[in-house]
């Protein structure tokens, strides 16, 4: 089963959007295998955000991931990256369709809330970095088969 890393970022952690945030992604059917609420250090943050090193705005993505408590969850589930994209919205909340996360709860891209994988590999990098494999929890919740049955 595809899995996927997300975070609430320390804007979502300080409005109380945890539980909301959880609660859309449970919706979608998606099972939550790992989560932490931490601080994030520095060397964290420079490894998570390696691929932007030398941009005009690595420094403040660093900073601002660390700035606060942040909410670092592994979701599970059938296509569970574009799933959880699709449910975040589009980077610029201005641009994020309605319903989605950004687009109900987010003003602007430096306060965007929630980061979310891209792409299989992305996922796979991240959760190795965020989560040691002991921290994840294999279940299967029983409404699987209601979400993501197969009609024959």
């Amino acid at each position: 089963m595809e899995k996927t890393f997300v975070c609430i970022k320390p804007d979502g952690v300080q409005r109380g959007l945890i539980g909301e945030i959880v609660k859309r992604f449970e919706n979608r059917g998606f099972t939550l295998v790992a989560a932490k609420f931490m601080l994030v250090s520095r060397e964290l943050a420079e490894k998570h955000y390696a691929e932007h090193v030398g941009k005009a705005f690595y420094n403040g993505l660093v900073n601002y991931i660390t700035s606060g408590p942040v909410f670092a969850m592994v979701w599970e589930g059938e296509d569970v990256i574009k799933g959880v994209r699709q449910t975040v919205g589009a980077t610029k909340p201005i641009e994020a369709a309605p319903g989605t996360i950004r687009h109900d709860f987010a003003a602007k891209m430096d306060r965007n809330l929630i980061h979310a994988s891209d792409a299989i590999p992305t996922a796979e990098r991240e959760i190795a970095l965020w989560f040691r494999p002991e921290e994840m929890v294999e279940w299967t919740s029983i409404t699987n088969p209601w979400v993501f049955g197969k009609n024959s």
